[in-house]
């Protein structure tokens, strides 16, 4: 596959809830950074995606506007979903969330991607207001960590 396709694959499956499928499209030192308060690895960024499906069974990236230039993908992503389940982000000092079942549509969010060998090694958003993780507690009005 190359890269798009990659790319595509990727957040399909992320966005059916395959994380085991998604997890072996990323290389086992990918970094995930930008939405998050600090960057984070392949086994931290799966548990996260699995922490965000498993509260929000309708969790999708909603993906538009890909392009391709050599090794990166680029692409606008605009996370929706309703927390009908407990949250439980893998956060240092993050109590569990429960279930509020308020709908969370995030800002539209440039993404790149970047594609080695046939495995994706980096995510970076762009970090807008209101979006990453930080965006989701708030839309659940819920106090992120201190």
């Amino acid at each position: 596959m190359n890269p798009m396709e990659i790319v595509k694959t990727g957040l399909s499956a992320a966005d059916a809830g395959d994380f085991d499928k998604m997890a072996g499209l990323l290389a086992d030192d990918m970094v995930f950074a930008g939405p998050v308060p600090e960057p984070v690895g392949k086994r931290e960024f799966i548990g996260l995606q699995t922490a965000m499906r498993t509260a929000m069974p309708d969790w999708k990236f909603n993906p538009a506007d890909f392009k391709e230039n050599g090794e990166k993908v680029t692409v606008v992503l605009q996370i929706t979903g309703t927390q009908t389940g407990e949250l439980k982000l893998p956060m240092p000092g993050m109590a569990p969330v429960p279930a509020t079942g308020k709908h969370v549509s995030l800002p539209k969010e440039p993404a790149t991607f970047t594609v080695k060998n046939g495995k994706i090694t980096r995510l970076e958003t762009a970090g807008v207001p209101g979006g990453g993780v930080m965006g989701v507690l708030a839309q659940l009005g819920v106090a992120p960590p201190k």
